[in-house]
């Protein structure tokens, strides 16, 4: 039975602790090897760590599908990670952010710094992320081609979960945009449905903030994970306050995110 490869940066922090735990729970419905990568800034440090994982491993239960492993190496997590998941051709990276607090509303988010560097999608989780079944998944998309590219990982994760899908889309007034992203939605309608996955479309008013409104309708219908494309036109992405305040919403809830600019196929 083949195997898919999930990364999980660990650095025996919280969040590294959630995100281990969240890829387990998504490694009960999918034969998957779950990879804690623990990048040190030396050999020395980098043996020590080798131990506390296999002792971290040794006593961690793991369901029947999953096997848990381990990589140590010298580098830096927010050059080497990409990498690393490349190399290895990882499905994706689960991993913890500290969310936006302190020197990152200066510096930008830790999460988006090392997503400009992955070709793979990441799933982002938080310290007070729940773990639990997740039935509805909202998957927001716009008039850009970028943000079709999380439709189809989004609808894999579903298959996967068994969930429901619901794309949000804002609602438009012109004649042309209304024709576009009727488009858009037809194509996204066809794909779900070869996937074997339930799919609604619900429109939002386009007054006023889209991340907020996402936020909101997640929170009025049980989304249990959040699924979008990064695709900041910004020299410096990580400044990007849409994808930031999402995978770093108040409740916790997990976002599955691509870099729409580096994404290749995602298959489960």
């Amino acid at each position: 039975m083949s195997k898919n490869l999930y990364i999980v940066p660990y650095d025996f922090t919280p969040t590294s602790e959630k995100a281990l735990a969240y890829a387990l729970h998504v490694g009960k419905h999918v034969a998957t090897e779950i990879r804690l990568i623990h990048l040190a800034k030396d050999r020395a440090k980098g043996m020590e760590k080798v131990k506390q994982l296999d002792e971290l491993i040794k006593n961690t239960q793991t369901p029947s599908s999953v096997e848990l492993t381990k990589m140590v190496k010298v580098g830096d997590i927010f050059s080497d990670i990409g990498k690393i998941a490349k190399k290895e051709k990882a499905q994706l990276i689960i991993m913890g952010t500290h969310g936006m607090k302190g020197m990152q509303w200066l510096f930008g988010s830790f999460a988006m710094k090392i997503l400009q560097s992955c070709e793979c999608p990441f799933l982002i989780v938080q310290k007070n992320t729940k773990i639990e079944e997740i039935a509805h998944i909202s998957v927001p998309i716009d008039l850009t081609k970028e943000s079709m590219q999380i439709v189809g990982v989004a609808g894999d994760m579903a298959r996967i979960m068994k969930s429901d899908v619901t794309v949000l889309v804002e609602k438009q007034s012109d004649p042309m945009l209304i024709s576009r992203i009727q488009n858009r939605i037809g194509i996204v309608q066809n794909e779900y449905e070869e996937k074997g996955v339930k799919c609604d479309i619900h429109f939002v008013k386009k007054k006023g903030s889209y991340q907020k409104k996402i936020i909101k309708h997640a929170k009025e219908n049980k989304v249990g994970l959040i699924a979008l494309a990064f695709h900041s036109e910004s020299l410096f992405p990580q400044f990007d306050t849409f994808a930031q305040n999402l995978i770093t919403n108040k409740s916790g809830l997990p976002v599955l995110i691509i870099n729409s600019k580096l994404a290749s196929s995602l298959y489960y």
